[in-house]
């Protein structure tokens, strides 16, 4: 199993029909095949820089590669995560 997580803020102001539409179309992600238990995450903690999360696991490698392929994932970092993401750190974890 692999988790893959990215925190991550938006250029858009906060509660804005922009961070909306974004968070919306983000949904996306969660139909690709491979994809399981998708969350969007809203970061609390004020020892963090960062606004939001999306998390994710896929039962292996050829699971997660079929992902960063997919028409859709490539669709949605070329539209919407390139031009509207402020800055971001990814993390992939498997259990030890």
């Amino acid at each position: 199993m692999i988790r893959h997580t990215v925190a991550f803020s938006l250029k858009h102001a906060s509660g804005s029909a922009e961070e909306k539409a974004f968070l919306d179309a983000a949904l996306v992600l969660k139909a690709i095949p491979g994809v399981e238990k998708f969350e969007q995450l809203r970061q609390v903690s004020p020892k963090a820089d960062y606004a939001f999360g999306f998390s994710m696991e896929f039962a292996d490698q050829a699971a997660y590669d079929g992902y960063n392929v997919h028409p859709d994932h490539v669709a949605f970092v070329r539209d919407r995560w390139v031009p509207e993401v402020a800055r971001f750190q990814e993390i992939d974890y498997v259990a030890l």
